[in-house]
């Protein structure tokens, strides 16, 4: 499905828990995730420290979604 909105034109950025997976279907734009049971969030951090944790995490996805690659990329900091 990635390829194929790339492939339209659309940019896409895969947020993923397990970085060689996404590599291997072709994602262009890979973020890496923070748990498998948990990927945008970790329930043991308290209100405010969860909501900076998912706040990083979709700045990262719109800075990666905004860069011009050629292949695929990781995305790691």
């Amino acid at each position: 499905m990635v390829k194929e909105l790339e492939r339209a034109g659309l940019p896409v950025v895969h947020v993923c828990t397990v970085t060689p997976i996404s590599l291997t279907v072709g994602a262009n734009r890979i973020v890496p995730a923070i748990a498998i049971p948990h990927p945008l969030g970790n329930p043991a951090l308290d209100k405010d420290e969860e909501k900076k944790l998912r706040r990083k995490l979709v700045e990262k996805a719109l800075r990666a979604l905004q860069t011009e690659v050629d292949g695929q990329k990781v995305f790691e900091d």
